[in-house]
């Protein structure tokens, strides 16, 4: 797998994805529960391809964060091992080495994968 170290984090990389273009990658197996990093950018009104967007404390506006660091690149998946919990970003279930981590975009997507 090439790796993209466009930065260096402890649990992750960026490298080339079968899901699409650039994806983010276990540097090492992570246990279910670890809590691998935070979605980290400026707030934005606005969509794009890097912005996440959940849902304020009261579940009632949606908060929007324009990803500029290495969990940008964490893809969709209708099967994920991972989940945000606001812009923290959670294993739900163990990741070995070099395996993809993904997460579901929501309830809107389209799941044929």
């Amino acid at each position: 797998m090439a790796k993209y170290d466009t930065e260096q984090h402890p649990l992750v990389y960026a490298g080339p994805s079968e899901i699409h273009g650039t994806g983010l990658f276990a540097r090492k197996a992570i246990r279910k529960g670890r809590h691998i990093g935070t979605y980290e950018g400026p707030s934005t009104r606005k969509d794009g391809m890097h912005v996440l967007w959940v849902y304020d404390e009261n579940d009632q506006n949606p908060v929007g964060r324009n990803g500029k660091n290495i969990l940008r690149y964490c893809n969709h998946s209708s099967r994920p091992n991972a989940e945000f919990d606001g812009f923290e970003l959670y294993a739900v279930r163990g990741i070995k080495k070099d395996e993809e981590i993904t997460f579901h975009y929501g309830d809107d997507w389209d799941d044929e994968e």
